[in-house]
């Protein structure tokens, strides 16, 4: 059963009001996926972890100059279907929550996963995703 949208409406909010677009539907991913350059997808999630450390780690990493054609989000325990789907692009890594990929031509080029997350601080997973910025993004913001 899914998480009630009252309950995680400030945790989307967060990614959403840096810009992050929203995935809710496995077509929405599709559409995401299917995107020319890189596209980065976070697995959100209720845990601490994502509201500690991933969340605030992965706004600051998208003030880079360099970042990802198209930034979306799934929410794990809220649009299941999505999540899903996406999860199925990030193979052959587990599941995890939070997470970040970034897909480079519809190929995964860079994963964050969960217990990398759960042992670093909001700046340290910045500059983790900054450095991936870097190496496989070739858009640099204005």
């Amino acid at each position: 059963m899914p998480y009630p949208e009252y309950f995680i409406a400030p945790m989307r909010a967060e990614l959403a009001d840096a810009g992050v677009q929203e995935l809710r539907s496995s077509a929405d991913v599709d559409q995401a996926l299917a995107s020319p350059g890189t596209v980065m997808i976070v697995v959100n999630s209720v845990c601490g972890c994502a509201a500690g450390k991933a969340r605030p780690g992965i706004v600051m990493a998208l003030e880079h100059e360099r970042r990802p054609d198209v930034v979306a989000t799934v929410f794990a325990g809220a649009d299941i279907e999505a999540t899903e789907r996406a999860r199925q692009a990030f193979l052959p890594y587990p599941p995890s929550s939070p997470s970040v990929a970034i897909l480079r031509d519809g190929k995964l080029v860079y994963m964050l996963e969960r217990r990398q997350i759960e042992t670093r601080d909001a700046r340290s997973i910045a500059a983790m995703l900054m450095q991936a910025f870097d190496e496989h993004c070739q858009t640099a913001t204005a």
